[in-house]
């Protein structure tokens, strides 16, 4: 088959302004809870995407751990090309896609660390592999090969006391603080609903979009 030949025709859902209502954090929750409760796989995963120094953009795919007051919280190695990336361009975006429910979600914002108290209780509710994964890992540099990372991990898993294992100062969250959602929901005929809301001052406006 050529891949201009798959396409599929959405019509499991609608979106309209009614049901948009005004506020699109509530919606958001709304949709989030309807992706986790249908099993989608991976519901929290989300597409992050930064803007180097040098305008260059990048992407990948990261896991939202949290959503509080309209929010949006992921952790990261600070260090990693991302976290040099937000350092000199705080402007990202997200994306969220659910197939099963023929919907993504777009968000732009601005995003900042979290506070350190949040971050180190995070980092001490994870499992000890993680943590010690988060540890080990130099994100996003070059390295010899993965059996240095298996040598490292393996001798701080025999001598770790998982109650004495910090965070590191290089790791710990991000909040994005959202100023444009976009909600999009596939519709037949290629005729999908697109309803954005954007902020002007405390104010969301809430627009339709063409498909």
């Amino acid at each position: 088959m050529e891949l201009a030949d798959i396409r599929l025709n959405y019509s499991k859902h609608t979106l309209n302004e009614a049901a948009s209502g005004n506020n699109p954090a509530e919606l958001f929750s709304h949709w989030l809870k309807e992706a986790v409760d249908a099993n989608v796989t991976e519901p929290s995963a989300m597409v992050l995407s930064t803007v180097s120094e040098h305008n260059r953009p990048s992407s990948r795919v990261v896991l939202l751990k949290g959503f509080n007051e309209g929010r949006f919280v992921f952790y990261s190695n600070y260090n990693s090309r991302k976290g040099r990336d937000i350092d000199s361009n705080q402007f990202v975006s997200l994306l969220f896609f659910w197939p099963e429910l023929e919907r993504q979600v777009r968000v732009e914002g601005v995003v900042s660390r979290e506070s350190a108290d949040t971050s180190d209780k995070y980092f001490n509710s994870r499992p000890l592999e993680s943590r010690i994964g988060a540890i080990i890992s130099p994100q996003s540099k070059v390295i010899e090969g993965r059996e240095d990372l298996e040598i490292k991990f393996s001798e701080l898993m025999a001598q770790s006391d998982p109650g004495q294992l910090k965070r590191p100062d290089y790791w710990g969250g991000y909040v994005v603080d959202p100023g444009v959602f976009e909600f999009w929901q596939g519709r037949p005929s290629r005729l999908h609903d697109r309803i954005r809301f954007r902020k002007d001052q405390e104010t969301w406006i809430r627009e339709r979009l063409a498909p």
